[in-house]
């Protein structure tokens, strides 16, 4: 079984992934760190140097070969946008069992300016643009987001208690 987490940046994809990697025993695959790790960038080099077209096509083609084995269990953290790019979203569906980790905006905002230098997509914006670009963006990605089997609503809710309703749709539990 591969289960992916899909949402935006900021939604927690990386710590519930690594929670329910911990908790089923599962490896666990960040799909950005597996692109960093085989092109020998962090995704804001790739971002910079290369420009997010290269990236895009780089991501569909790790995606594709994290998803060839689907015998393998594993827990899959996705890219912010790897839903909305090619037809991702079709193959994610196909190879494993995916959840959208959904936050409010104002939530999104809250943690990712916490982490704004390490973000390339909003890097550079200010404080008060932050909020709508995130909207914009939610707007756009959010018909991909909605396509994953299960959607789980991560604002105000406790990590312990997020990892136990994963593992209660997957009957894990």
């Amino acid at each position: 079984m591969i289960i992916s987490l899909a949402g935006y940046m900021g939604s927690g994809k990386s710590h519930i992934s690594k929670l329910l990697s911990d908790k089923t025993g599962f490896p666990l695959v960040d799909l950005d760190k597996e692109i960093s790790r085989l092109l020998g960038q962090s995704i804001a080099e790739i971002f910079e140097n290369k420009g997010e077209i290269y990236f895009r096509k780089q991501e569909r083609l790790v995606l594709e070969s994290v998803l060839s084995n689907p015998s393998e269990p594993m827990v899959l953290s996705l890219g912010g946008g790897t839903p909305a790019y090619y037809d991702n979203m079709a193959l994610i569906r196909e190879k494993s069992r995916s959840f959208f980790l959904q936050a409010a905006i104002s939530t999104l905002s809250e943690r990712l300016l916490r982490q704004q230098s390490k973000r390339p997509l909003i890097a550079r914006l200010n404080e008060q643009d932050l909020p709508e670009f995130i909207a914009k963006h939610l707007f756009e990605r959010n018909a991909f987001y909605s396509q994953c089997e299960f959607t789980i609503n991560t604002n105000s809710k406790e990590p312990q208690d997020l990892l136990i309703e994963i593992l209660t749709h997957l009957d894990l539990i």
